[in-house]
């Protein structure tokens, strides 16, 4: 059953290029992202985990630990981080381990592909991403097909919205970027509004009449 929103991440045994992880005991008191990719040694995959490998310094600046998953042994893992390294540009020690994943645990994670097969017939994982809160509960997922690469920019400022959402009573509009102006969060008075942005609010004036759009500006600056 596909993991849903607010969801306790289980807290799997994995054997990952770091050695031996418990999920729970790994992530700690951090926010983590998991992602997973349908198999070593392919093209698209190669790419992401360059793009990755290249945006765990951002990723470490918000506290966000990161870890990949595939189906694949942890020889293989290593084997492809060479490759990966090479064709990126990179050099030095990977920034983040990768699982070994099983069947067993991608089924358990909804990662599982169906129109997506290896050389087998068994289906591949799918480019899954889970962000995990500290409170080990699941705040977002998302699900890409094998033939679409991710945009590891997009992550990441969705990771500014939820860490800011999570302790301050606002949401993010439409393309919203850190620093941007936030919306005040409907179930919030005017009155405790005021108490609590003290940069203020402006409220937009609609045809309905209705006061339901308010702006203020990013409280975290």
């Amino acid at each position: 059953m596909a993991l849903k929103l607010g969801d306790v991440f289980p807290n799997m045994d994995f054997d990952t290029t770091a050695g031996k992880q418990k999920f729970h005991d790994w992530l700690g008191d951090s926010w983590g992202i998991l992602f997973s990719h349908p198999a070593d040694y392919t093209p698209v995959c190669t790419t992401e985990l360059g793009a990755a490998a290249k945006a765990a310094a951002e990723f470490s600046k918000r506290s966000i630990k990161m870890i990949g998953f595939s189906i694949d042994s942890i020889e293989d893992h290593h084997g492809w981080i060479k490759d990966i390294q090479k064709f990126n540009d990179l050099s030095g020690d990977f920034p983040f381990p990768l699982i070994a994943g099983t069947r067993k645990q991608a089924e358990q994670l909804g990662m599982l592909d169906p129109d997506e097969v290896d050389k087998s017939g068994m289906p591949l994982t799918a480019r899954c991403v889970f962000i995990v809160g500290p409170d080990k509960k699941v705040k977002l997922s998302l699900l890409y097909p094998a033939t679409t690469g991710r945009n590891f920019d997009e992550i990441i400022r969705v990771v500014d919205s939820l860490q800011l959402t999570a302790y301050k009573k606002v949401a993010t509009p439409a393309n919203w970027k850190s620093g941007d102006k936030c919306m005040v969060v409907p179930s919030l008075s005017n009155e405790d509004a005021t108490k609590l942005f003290p940069k203020g609010f402006e409220t937009a004036q609609v045809p309905s009449g209705k006061s339901y759009i308010r702006l203020t500006p990013d409280p975290s600056k």
